[in-house]
């Protein structure tokens, strides 16, 4: 059976189309894999609970048709949508995976992140990244009105694009020695992460032993997403 490992679809009731490709998605080649993996930013913006988007709710609806086939779907926060919790995952019929993660696949340990974490050369984003996900902050911010979430988050959206406009492009691709760093810890020879939205397999040597380290796609772009079956993985778009 295969195995999917998506990330950075920005989910968002604005752009219609991304969300109508995902669900059909979800209805074809993600139909009876053994477990899709959703590596962070699944949403633009997770406001809580209590949201009543409709949209983000059908999404939910189509996860959890997909997990009662059989299929194990696995969430992991982002940075767009870290107050992603567990009441998210009951509706969804998915458990909720810690960043970084680790699992076996083909007999290998396989290191799982969101990517963000990695991108250390940008020390004023990973100060934000400390504090929103702080578990005191991510309660503070899940108890106010739902009108100032969606204010902070409509601040925090433009802040980010205003920043990325300026910012050299390797301060928010990941950092080589910290991604060594965070292979060798979890004794893994493979990685596979998002955020950064820029698809690729790349190969390296990491103490003397061959490494791999494969970043997912956005699905502004091509939506490229890592399909493992067969004993190999492959990177391709979402619909071919």
């Amino acid at each position: 059976m295969s195995t999917w490992f998506v990330s950075d679809l920005h989910l968002d009731p604005r752009v219609p189309e991304i969300a109508a490709r995902f669900l059909r998605f979800l209805a074809g080649p993600a139909r009876g894999a053994r477990a899709l993996y959703l590596l962070g930013d699944l949403f633009e913006a997770w406001l809580g609970d209590d949201d009543p988007e409709p949209a983000h709710r059908q999404v939910s609806t189509a996860l959890a048709a997909l997990a009662r086939r059989g299929t194990l779907v696995a969430v992991m926060p982002g940075n767009r949508d870290f107050l992603l919790d567990t009441g998210f995952c009951a509706a969804a019929g998915a458990v909720l995976i810690e960043d970084p993660s680790l699992l076996e696949i083909g007999g290998e340990r396989v290191l799982l992140s969101h990517g963000d974490g990695l991108c250390v050369d940008d020390p004023g984003y990973q100060r934000l990244r400390s504090l929103v996900r702080d578990a005191r902050i991510r309660s503070s911010c899940a108890a106010l009105p739902l009108g100032s979430r969606r204010r902070l988050a409509k601040q925090a959206r433009s802040g980010s694009r205003a920043h990325l406009a300026v910012a050299d492009p390797y301060i928010t691709d990941v950092n080589q020695a910290a991604v060594e760093s965070l292979l060798r810890a979890a004794g893994a020879a493979t990685l596979i992460h998002g955020h950064t939205h820029r698809p690729a397999i790349h190969h390296f040597d990491l103490d003397g032993r061959p490494c791999t380290r494969i970043t997912l796609g956005d699905w502004h772009h091509g939506a490229a997403v890592l399909h493992w079956v067969g004993g190999k993985y492959r990177l391709q778009p979402a619909l071919e």
